[in-house]
C-alpha cells in the first residue's frame, strides 16, 4: 500500500462561524476565576479558544478523544497529539456577543525525526473577522508523535522574572477548561488513559491554558499595555496537581519574555510586543 501524500493537506482550507456567546463567557470567566465582560466589550486574550470548536459526534472520536483525523487535518494514525505553540497577532478586540468568522488554512505538513522518533508537523493559521474586518491571526504549530515516554523535566531552570504568580492547578480546572474549550483530549481528565496509554504520571495541564494564565500574569503587571503579539512554544508538559509559576521581564522597549515552569525547569517560553 503507497504512502499517502500528505503535501495534499497544503492550503486545504475550511471556513466556520460562531458567536461570541455571553453564556459561553460566563463559563470561562468562572473557570479563570475572572469577571464576566458584558456585551459589547472586549473578549479577553486567549479566550478565543473555547469558540469555532466542531460538535463531533463521540462516534467520530478516536482512542485519544481528539475528532478522528484524515478530514481538514491530514491522517495521522497512531501518534500523540500536541499543541507544540502559537503565534498570534492582536489586530482589534473580538466583542463579546459579536459574530465572527474563522478562516482555517493549512499552510504546512512535514514528516521529522526527533530523538523520540517520528514526528508530524502540522501548521495552520485561523484568521478570525469581525464585521468584515480582519481582528485576530492565530498561527497553530500541531505536532503528532509515536508513542514514546513523554518529556518530564528540562534543564533550563525558571528565570528571575519582574512579575511572578503561582498556580495551583486542580484536576476540576482541567476538567472545566476542557469542557470551555470542548477539548476531549483525554489526558486532561481521565487519570487511566493518561497514566496508562499515554505514559504521563498524572493529568497534564492544557498548554493553552499555561498561555493563557502566563500572558493574564503579563496584562496584570502590565495594565496600560496594549498586546499586538504573541507567541509561545512548550518545552514539557506540565503534570496536575504540582504547582507551577508563571512570570516575565520586560526586554525593551514593548517587549517581554514570558515563561513558565516549576522546580523540575522550563515548561513554556514565550514573547510578547505590546504598544
Amino acid at each position: 500500500m503507497s504512502e499517502i501524500d500528505l503535501s495534499a493537506w497544503i492550503g486545504r482550507s475550511e471556513e466556520t462561524h460562531d458567536q461570541i456567546s455571553r453564556n459561553l463567557v460566563r463559563r470561562i470567566a468562572a473557570t479563570l476565576g475572572e469577571p464576566t465582560p458584558s456585551h459589547g466589550e472586549a473578549l479577553p486574550p486567549l479566550w478565543h479558544w473555547a469558540f469555532f470548536q466542531a460538535p463531533v459526534f463521540e462516534s467520530g472520536l478516536g482512542a485519544d478523544g481528539h475528532p478522528a483525523r484524515g478530514g481538514f487535518l491530514p491522517p495521522a494514525d497512531n501518534r500523540n497529539r500536541m499543541w507544540a505553540g502559537s503565534r498570534l497577532e492582536f489586530i482589534e478586540p473580538l466583542k463579546v456577543g459579536g459574530e465572527v468568522t474563522r478562516i482555517s488554512t493549512i499552510l504546512d505538513v512535514q514528516k521529522k525525526r526527533g530523538r523520540t522518533g517520528s514526528l508530524l508537523f502540522v501548521t495552520v493559521r485561523h484568521d478570525h473577522f469581525q464585521d468584515g474586518r480582519l481582528a485576530l491571526r492565530d498561527e497553530q504549530d500541531i505536532v503528532y508523535r509515536e508513542p514514546t515516554p513523554p518529556k518530564l523535566s528540562s534543564p533550563e531552570q525558571l528565570p528571575s522574572g519582574t512579575w511572578l504568580e503561582t498556580v495551583e492547578p486542580s484536576p476540576t480546572l482541567l476538567f472545566r477548561y476542557s469542557a470551555v474549550t470542548f477539548n476531549g483530549h483525554r489526558i486532561h481528565y481521565d487519570w487511566p488513559y493518561a497514566t496508562e496509554r499515554e505514559g504521563y504520571p498524572g493529568l497534564v495541564v492544557h498548554g493553552p491554558l499555561i498561555a493563557t494564565l502566563s500572558l493574564r500574569a503579563f496584562c496584570r503587571a502590565n495594565p496600560q499595555a496594549r498586546l499586538r503579539r504573541f507567541s509561545f512554544r512548550g518545552v514539557r508538559p506540565l503534570i496536575c496537581p504540582e504547582s507551577f509559576e508563571v512570570g516575565g521581564q520586560l526586554v525593551g522597549s514593548g517587549k517581554a519574555d514570558v515563561w513558565a515552569g516549576n522546580q523540575t525547569g522550563l515548561a513554556q517560553v514565550g514573547e510578547i510586543e505590546f504598544d
